[in-house]
């Protein structure tokens, strides 16, 4: 049952389909801190501790608003999933990936990238958990992730940031990709997978991907 808000409505607020990437600067500042409050509090207590009520007040933004950003704590933690991706598009675009092969350069970006999530597991607990929850009302920040993350095993592969248009054999790889580093990640969080078992398997498969 969808739990209503009794609190006033904020007419500042955007609806769930405008909040991600548009507005106004005060929007997108608000936005701003609905996620970094997500962060801190999936990161002290992961996924049980990100709470509707507790976000909006170390926000600092009504109830009320916070559900017309974000209908739910999965919205919540997927945009925040989302937001740490969108790091290392951007990083991947002032700078080369280290490497001096597509193997050397992929395993670069996704070790870093996981190494960075597994010394928060409670943060990527919760990041985690929610991108498996998910369903089709999050298609739209699920999307933004898998963009984010094909963008930068396509600047590794190709080892410039102006990669280009990728080929459909290498989009097919890409998927493979990043499925692999996915449910590798799931193994970590569920614990059947420790750090060293996640690399390896992960480059086992980037190297059988790219003979």
């Amino acid at each position: 049952m969808t739990s209503v808000s009794t609190e006033p409505r904020d007419t500042d607020g955007p609806s769930p389909a405008t909040a991600p990437t548009g507005g106004s600067a005060a929007q997108r500042e608000r936005r701003r801190r609905i996620l970094d409050a997500t962060i801190t509090l999936a990161a002290e207590g992961g996924f049980d501790a990100v709470q509707m009520r507790a976000v909006a007040e170390k926000a600092e933004v009504a109830l009320g608003t916070l559900y017309r950003y974000f209908p739910s704590k999965i919205h919540l933690l997927v945009s925040a999933l989302a937001r740490e991706f969108t790091k290392d598009v951007d990083r991947s675009a002032i700078r080369a990936t280290p490497g001096d092969t597509a193997h050397e350069r992929i395993m670069y970006v996704l070790n870093r990238r996981t190494r960075a999530l597994q010394k928060q597991p409670k943060l990527t607990e919760a990041l985690v958990r929610a991108f498996m929850f998910a369903d089709q009302s999050v298609t739209g920040e699920i999307h933004e992730v898998g963009t984010s993350l094909t963008t930068v095993i396509a600047r590794a592969m190709h080892g410039t940031p102006d990669h280009g248009e990728v080929t459909e054999e290498e989009a097919a790889i890409i998927r493979i990709i990043s499925d692999v580093w996915l449910s590798a990640l799931i193994s970590w969080v569920t614990g059947r997978m420790d750090a060293e078992d996640v690399e390896k398997s992960i480059d086992v498969a980037v190297r059988l991907l790219l003979r």
